[in-house]
């Protein structure tokens, strides 16, 4: 039986871990901002956003991602507003690509890319951009020589101080490094997907790139709270891109089945039961992995940003639990997910 620990009421001391090639110090759990004070079919709230992203500082967290197609560049104004109202170090990792439509491998043009990091500085209020990835670009865009050489410029010019690429496959990131510019690979990783940790995490250089694992808690499956009868806004993707209508389905519940989720979450409920919530372990199940430098989980509340640091604090798991997940995973997602991403 899972230790019971009590998280609400102590303050987490925040971990931090390498990432990669870049030698930054990182909060092992860190901010991710696609639904800070918004997204996901709700308006934006910069006062909410601001509240949250300072909630995120103040509790050791220090890498926030955003990106500039989140609320149409207001995710990234509220970083960078938040950034410039601190005195900590903060590390801003913001992506550029997902304004090209279509969105295909021609779209893709030093000229344009370009334009999206001026655009970021801009929104951020940043001279100089940390971390800019690619955004979820197609796969050809991978082995092209121009665009990753543009990026190249960009840190020459000072505009950016690293480069990375967030991705949907593992392919993508073999790909991806191969060029010395690449210090982070953002890859979708948690309970429900597995297959990075069997071929990623061993590539004999992954201790070069920071892996940032995003998307831990598979769209809110894996919260726990989710269920047949949960209704969601038309706004939504886990309404409108369970098959991959609008972008990859892997971004919406990780690309399982909805309901296959639910009878899984049930499963692992049984394995992480307890004073903690099944977030707050799948989170730590993440930090398991030692080849993973951060993981960035959303947040569109104060508590869930406490929520998630509190993780940090809860022991290990065992080996038993975790050969538990992987049955899950084995029984009810590998034939149907793992070949594709």
């Amino acid at each position: 039986m899972l230790p019971e620990i009590d998280c609400q009421n102590k303050q987490i001391k925040m971990n931090y871990r390498k990432l990669g090639k870049t030698g930054w110090s990182v909060s092992e759990i860190s901010l991710g901002t696609w639904q800070v004070g918004g997204g996901w079919g709700k308006p934006f709230d910069d006062k909410l956003a601001n509240r949250i992203i300072h909630a995120a500082i103040d509790r050791g967290i220090n890498f926030i991602d955003t990106a500039d197609v989140y609320d149409g560049g207001l995710s990234e104004a509220a970083v960078g507003k938040a950034l410039r109202e601190s005195t900590e170090r903060i590390y801003i990792a913001t992506k550029c690509g997902r304004q090209i439509q279509p969105h295909v491998n021609e779209g893709y043009t030093p000229e344009k890319l370009r334009a999206f990091v001026e655009a970021s500085l801009r929104n951020t209020g940043l001279e100089t951009i940390d971390l800019i990835q690619l955004h979820c670009p197609p796969t050809p865009v991978y082995r092209r020589d121009e665009i990753f050489g543009l990026f190249e410029k960009l840190k020459e010019e000072g505009k950016i101080h690293a480069m990375g690429v967030s991705l949907e496959t593992v392919d993508e990131a073999l790909a991806a490094m191969k060029y010395e510019i690449v210090s982070s690979i953002q890859v979708i990783f948690n309970m429900f997907r597995l297959k990075p940790s069997e071929t990623l995490f061993s590539h004999p250089d992954i201790d070069k790139f920071g892996i940032i694992a995003r998307v831990p808690l598979a769209s809110g499956l894996l919260t726990g709270k989710l269920t047949a009868d949960t209704i969601f806004s038309k706004e939504d993707h886990r309404l409108f891109n369970r098959q991959g209508e609008a972008f990859d389905k892997g971004e919406t519940f990780s690309g399982v089945d909805y309901e296959k989720g639910l009878i899984a979450v049930q499963k692992l409920k049984e394995i992480f039961h307890g004073k903690e919530s099944l977030a707050a372990w799948a989170i730590r199940w993440v930090l398991m992995f030692p080849e993973v430098s951060t993981v960035i989980p959303g947040a569109s509340k104060i508590d869930q940003v406490i929520s998630n640091v509190n993780a940090s604090g809860l022991p290990e798991i065992s080996s038993k639990d975790m050969d538990a997940v992987r049955k899950i995973y084995d029984k009810y997602f590998k034939a149907d997910i793992h070949q594709l991403w």
